[in-house]
């Protein structure tokens, strides 16, 4: 019975994901936490590996296509990847289950929450004004940064992030990639996003099983709920209201970020 919980709950989420694109992350980790009664530090490295399967089949299809750009996703993972490992070893040293680092987890993914919160809002409110198309000189000119360094950093505040909470590379990623490339169309940010997702969540995962911080068999389990709901989602996708579900789960994910943070 407790396995069909966690099979639901990964088609649930799967579901959201494939609607609105909001990483599996913002939900999935909260919902451990508070549904199931995981500790913060397991459900945090579960959640990551998770994130990694389930955006990998999307990143296939999306390169197929020739969706990918990637010397964005080259200049995002030369900040996020580094970042990640720098992380990672610093809670092997201290240890992932040490009261004073579950603490920084939870505080740290309160915060992530609301800024995803607050990302999804901007995002069900501004998204539609984004560029569609751009001809092929065009999207090499929009492909290029003010700056390199500004990816490189952005990668590297999102790569900690997503180490600490799993929490940082789906609705905060988008938006500031949308900063960052105002001029791309949004399509193309979103299968930047999800392409550098994939390397950064499977090195923090692994990293994070090294360690202890993974439930395997709880991964397996949600894994079978979420990749029919993923599915499921994208088809759903062109007739369900997108302003309406993004509103609803900024509301949402505000409510568990405060959760976290009051914890």
């Amino acid at each position: 019975m407790h396995d069909f919980a966690f099979v639901f709950a990964g088609f649930a989420v799967g579901l959201v994901v494939g609607l609105t694109g909001v990483g599996g992350g913002s939900l999935m980790t909260p919902l451990l936490i508070f549904g199931f009664g995981v500790k913060p530090y397991l459900a945090i490295g579960t959640d990551l590996l998770f994130a990694a399967a389930t955006k990998f089949g999307g990143a296939v299809g999306l390169a197929r296509s020739r969706h990918i750009d990637w010397p964005i996703v080259g200049l995002l993972s030369l900040g996020s990847i580094p970042a990640a490992l720098i992380t990672i070893f610093i809670l092997h040293r201290v240890g992932p289950a040490n009261a004073a680092v579950q603490a920084v987890m939870t505080t740290t993914l309160g915060a992530a929450l609301l800024l995803t919160a607050a990302a999804t809002l901007y995002k069900a409110i501004k998204g539609k004004q984004a560029p569609r198309h751009l001809e092929a000189a065009e999207l090499a000119k929009a492909t290029k940064p003010r700056h390199w360094a500004q990816p490189v950093l952005f990668g590297a505040l999102i790569g900690l992030l997503v180490s600490l909470t799993s929490v940082g590379a789906g609705a905060i990623g988008v938006t500031a990639l949308m900063l960052l490339y105002p001029a791309l169309p949004l399509p193309r940010i979103i299968a930047a996003d999800i392409a550098y997702a994939v390397p950064l969540t499977l090195v923090a995962g692994l990293g994070h099983a090294s360690i202890g911080s993974v439930d395997w068999a709880l991964l397996g389990t949600l894994l079978i709920g979420s990749l029919p709901g993923i599915w499921v989602g994208s088809r759903l996708v062109r007739i369900a209201p997108d302003r309406l579900i993004r509103s609803l789960l900024s509301v949402l994910l505000a409510y568990a970020g405060a959760r976290l943070i009051a914890l």
